[in-house]
């Protein structure tokens, strides 16, 4: 690769995160609920694959672990992790039904389930978002630029301004980095005042 075409790449990536802008209501909402989910005990349930799985387990581990700052641990599960339950489901329903049937068991009325697709129309995903809005689920979409299936399955959607798979994948870990930081501070203020 040329320098010229790595700083085209750089160039689009930066565009691609001013463009972030405009979805920082939805950022601060997508914070929002995931505290609300969690001040009430919820769980947060995180689907996607390749990548988006990845970005699922990375940040499911933010909360469980810590992201900046030392505070108790939050509950969270990536569902691409237990890879006896994925090969078992794949195996005896299909690949399609994979976080589906983990949404079904796990998921209930005050959790968020956090679906990950830069297409927006993963076939397993948008199975686990309509399983997550038939127990009650929330469903937060992080998608590529028009949402794809997911748009009309989530109760909120943050969709990339960008068709490039690695540029969307940068956006949503930046997104959900965002998230998380706000996430720590909220938490970290209710300790100080001892709730």
């Amino acid at each position: 690769m040329s320098a010229t075409a790595a700083l085209a790449i750089l160039r689009q990536h930066q565009e691609v995160i001013q463009q972030l802008e405009g979805l920082l209501p939805d950022i601060l909402s997508f914070a929002a609920r995931l505290i609300t989910c969690l001040d009430g005990g919820g769980t947060v349930l995180w689907m996607g694959n390749g990548g988006s799985a990845g970005d699922a387990q990375h940040l499911s581990a933010e909360l469980i672990g810590r992201f900046q700052r030392e505070r108790r641990g939050l509950r969270s599960l990536a569902l691409s992790t237990d890879t006896s339950l994925l090969t078992a489901v794949a195996n005896d329903y299909g690949f399609e039904q994979v976080f589906a049937r983990q949404v079904s068991a796990l998921a209930g009325r005050g959790d968020v389930v956090v679906a990950i697709s830069t297409s927006g129309s993963s076939r397993n995903v948008v199975k686990g978002a309509e399983a997550a809005r038939a127990v009650g689920a929330t469903v937060v979409a992080l998608t590529g630029a028009g949402g794809g299936q997911l748009r009309a399955l989530s109760d909120l959607l943050l969709a990339v301004p960008s068709g490039v798979t690695a540029r969307v994948q940068e956006a949503h870990i930046l997104i959900g980095h965002l998230v998380c930081e706000l996430v720590d501070d909220h938490v970290a203020a209710r300790s100080q005042q001892g709730t």
